[in-house]
Formats: C-alpha cells, structure tokens, sequence
C-alpha cells in the first residue's frame, strides 16, 4: 500500500521541513523500549536546551560518530583529552558543559540499569509502564511540562543527571513515545 501524498497527509504543525517530517513521520512519539535509542535521546535532549530541535537533527550524525554510537559504557570512561577532542569538533554543539553533562549522565545511566535492570524499565514508571495519550487539537498549545516530566526531572536529578530539566524531561518523553503529543489531526495520532 502506498502512502498518502504529501498533499493529502496532516501533521503536527511542528514538522515543517525535510529533516522534520522524515523524523516527525518516522520516529517521534513511537514508543521506545532499547536502552541505546532511549540513551541516545536522552542526550539529543539535553544537547538541544536553548538550541531548536532542527540544528541538533542536522548533527545527529555527527553526534553518533563524536559518542561512540551513544555507548554509555564507553561515554562514562571519556577523560579531559576526549572531552577536549569533543570540544574542538565542529559536527556537535560544542559547549563544555553540554558535553560534561553527557558524561555525567552515562554514568548515572549505567547506574539506573543496575538498580532497575533497564533504564527502560525506570523511565517507563513515570506513566505506569504504558504511552499516555493526550488529545491535543492543531494549533492548540500543548504544555512544556507535566506533573510526570517534573517527577522524572527531579528523580533522575536526585540520582546525578544533570540537563534533565522538567522541560528537557517532557521533550524525551514525547520524543521517546512515552506520551503521544501528536495532534489528533495528525496522520501519526492513531499509531
């Protein structure tokens, strides 16, 4: 079966150029379980603070290559010579603290996997183990933040993360599926 034309095929008002309706379409809100791509979110997320979400999809290759594929066991042994290598790497957001954080936070990460098993298994309780699905109409504000990304921001704060603002937090949880944010209009509403 092949898919609507582009013409015929509503989306979130947010996915308004090639990268973002290729990600729009593809991978936001799907509900994520593997550690590595919710790791790797997790990181995109803090990495994109103050920036749009569009420069860090621009990087995301670069980022991948730059982090070791997102391996949280490698990324929590980087020292101040690779920190100093990302740091003078053009492809990713070249901020001292940004990169610090994504250290830091690999290896509070590994620590959730102990304590929990998965880090999956930890972010998932924040909705009960199940995608919360919200009921947002096109062009209507869908909030920053909720009672569960402040939940999450303050846990995963209390256990060493850092760049885990509620506001960080709501966006790794729309983006990783754990909430459905697409608008009902939205091709990707029902999925």
């Amino acid at each position: 079966m092949n898919p609507p034309s582009k013409k015929e095929i509503v989306r979130c008002s947010w996915a308004s150029n090639e990268l973002s309706i290729l990600y729009h379409d593809r991978e936001w809100g799907v509900p994520q379980h593997e550690d590595p791509v919710l790791f790797e979110f997790l990181i995109l997320e803090g990495a994109q603070a103050g920036l749009s979400w569009d420069t860090i999809l621009r990087k995301r290759e670069n980022y991948r290559a730059a982090f070791d594929g997102f391996d949280p066991n490698k990324i929590a042994r980087y020292d101040r010579r690779k920190t100093q290598q990302l740091l003078r790497d053009e492809g990713i957001i070249r901020n001292r603290l940004k990169i610090a954080s994504a250290i830091r936070n690999a290896k509070a990460f590994l620590a959730v996997q102990r304590e929990f098993g998965s880090f999956d298994r930890y972010v998932w309780q924040f909705v009960g183990g199940k995608p919360r699905v919200n009921a947002w109409r096109l062009g209507k504000s869908v909030p920053a933040r909720t009672a569960e990304s402040d939940a999450m921001s303050k846990d995963l704060k209390k256990r060493g993360f850092n760049f885990v603002g509620s506001t960080i937090c709501y966006a790794f949880m729309q983006a990783v599926g754990i909430v459905n944010d697409h608008a009902i209009e939205c091709f990707r509403y029902p999925k």
